[in-house]
């Protein structure tokens, strides 16, 4: 189980978090909702270890990790801006974790071919991801995101530069993925539609607080 304890941060003199905690079980999915710059991209930083709040932890099984680094944690965060390394070509770029696992890197790349094979990318394998359309350098990311089979998926907005038809497909696969590996994950988006296709239960940021999103609040 992945909890956040009391969170506080802020930018600016405003509280992007304020006392923000939240529990997310193995298997699930929770979503994040509200406007840019309320503090979700900021939450899910702080759970990653890239971030440190001004008090607050972060817990893993019952564990305090907030001192933990992030490598350490074992999650994986994937960002609004893909963060692929471009001088890396598509295959190397989804087999990068696994090589920081120590793993030889003539079975790094035929596990990141695989991985390809799931997105549809694999015909893209040798490929600079400069020359890629921003759909299919988000097909990476999520590539990439799964292969090291992390303990906890942190994900913002990671469907959106992806067609309807695609963004369904991959939805369902993350979610297959997702529950088979007992993965606690954190969806961050501004979508309420997919919160509500993808997510367990959906949160929003108001004013640096969490509050539960009801039926009847759109959820």
């Amino acid at each position: 189980m992945l909890e956040l304890r009391g969170l506080h941060c802020r930018y600016g003199g405003q509280w992007l978090l304020h006392d923000a905690s939240l529990r997310v079980a193995a298997g699930e999915i929770v979503a994040l909702l509200g406007p840019s710059g309320s503090g979700k991209s900021t939450l899910l930083k702080i759970a990653a270890g890239l971030l440190q709040p001004e008090s607050g932890q972060v817990w893993w099984d019952g564990q305090d990790i907030s001192a933990q680094a992030p490598e350490r944690r074992r999650f994986s965060l994937m960002f609004q801006d893909f963060a692929l390394f471009a001088h890396l070509n598509v295959q190397d770029n989804v087999a990068f974790g696994l090589r920081e696992q120590g793993l030889r890197r003539a079975l790094a790349r035929e596990q990141a071919n695989q991985m390809l094979d799931v997105f549809g990318m694999r015909a893209l394998a040798g490929r600079r991801v400069w020359n890629l359309s921003g759909g299919e350098q988000q097909r990476v990311a999520l590539a990439r995101a799964l292969i090291t089979q992390p303990r906890a998926l942190l994900l913002d907005e990671p469907f959106s530069a992806l067609d309807a038809d695609l963004r369904v497909t991959l939805r369902d696969e993350f979610q297959r993925r997702i529950r088979a590996a007992g993965m606690p994950t954190l969806l961050v988006t501004h979508d309420e539609a997919e919160a509500r296709a993808m997510a367990d239960r959906s949160l929003r940021l108001v004013q640096g607080r969490l509050q539960e999103v009801h039926c009847e609040d759109g959820r």
